[in-house]
């Protein structure tokens, strides 16, 4: 056979088939919608996050809140000590000592305060122990009104019994200035006579005339006295002259003693009489002997007895 006639020929052989065309619109469709599920996820874990951020945030302030809470508490606990302190200085080494019950609820207390990461927990115990810490102080401050109530009583009882005393004091005192008062003598019937001694003093003549006076008698009674008792008393007796002056001669007895009023008192004669109680004393005698003459006019008398003048009288001489 002819080859040529076996072999096909170039135009009657079948076309080579066109390969068909691949679709990528799933592909990229699932890759979209696995980068969205991703951004959802991512943001639904961002927004978590940023949620338990918010949370613990919100978390430690409450706990900061809290603790500050407590420590506000704690201080004005400690204010109320210190008040304590400054009212009762025992209180002082009773709440400052160690081994004391206030010392070691302090020690407790500022552990818990002084933690910036305290627990719920911890500041729950710091503010039953401050419960306690207050507790004791109301006990303190109690008994203290109590000592301060007792000490007002016992200082308005002073002051009563001060004042008591006081006028019992006033009554004894006013008593024995009665006492003192009614105890001082009274002189009685208080004559001064002008004396003329003759023959050597052998014969008395009472005169008028100032220049025939050699001694002036002062005569007097001491009345019956209840109160003074027996025994020496002093009698001084004052005579002044014509012109106020103080008959006085210190070589005849005359000196200085002190007027129931404090003051200086000048007198001309002192003297001693012996008195028995609630009995008088009569007819005393007191003579003046004066070594200068006598000046007309009006010579007075005056006794005094424990300061007192216990009676006047008066000679006049020509």
């Amino acid at each position: 056979m002819n080859q040529e006639f076996n072999r096909p020929s170039e135009q009657s052989l079948p076309p080579n088939p066109t390969p068909p065309k691949r679709n990528n619109t799933w592909i990229y469709i699932t890759i979209i919608a696995l980068l969205l599920i991703s951004n959802i996820v991512l943001f639904f874990n961002r927004s978590k996050v940023v949620e338990q951020k918010e949370d613990a945030e919100i978390q430690f302030a409450s706990s900061d809140s809290s603790r500050r809470a407590v420590e506000t508490e704690y201080n004005a606990a400690l204010v109320r000590l210190d008040e304590l302190v400054s009212k009762n200085a025992q209180m002082d080494s009773m709440l400052n000592d160690r081994d004391s019950e206030v010392a070691k609820l302090k020690k407790q207390i500022d552990a818990i305060v002084r933690d910036k990461n305290a627990s719920s927990a911890d500041l729950g115990r710091a503010k039953r122990l401050i419960a306690t810490l207050n507790s004791k102080v109301r006990t303190y401050e109690e008994r203290i009104a109590e000592l301060e109530q007792e000490n007002t009583e016992l200082t308005e009882s002073n002051v009563s019994l001060a004042r008591e005393r006081d006028t019992a004091v006033s009554q004894s005192t006013a008593l024995a200035q009665k006492v003192k008062l009614g105890a001082v003598l009274h002189a009685s019937n208080i004559r001064m006579t002008p004396i003329d001694l003759r023959r050597g003093g052998r014969k008395i003549k009472e005169t008028e005339k100032a220049s025939k006076v050699d001694v002036l008698r002062i005569n007097f009674d001491i009345d019956e006295n209840r109160i003074a008792e027996s025994g020496s008393k002093e009698i001084f007796l004052r005579i002044s002259g014509p012109d106020g002056n103080v008959l006085s001669n210190a070589a005849y007895g005359s000196g200085v003693t002190t007027a129931a009023d404090g003051q200086s008192l000048n007198y001309t004669l002192l003297k001693q009489i012996e008195l028995l109680k609630n009995q008088p004393v009569r007819d005393v005698i007191v003579d003046w002997n004066q070594e200068s003459d006598y000046k007309r006019g009006a010579y007075n008398i005056q006794l005094f007895h424990e300061g007192y003048k216990i009676g006047e009288g008066r000679v006049f001489l020509k």
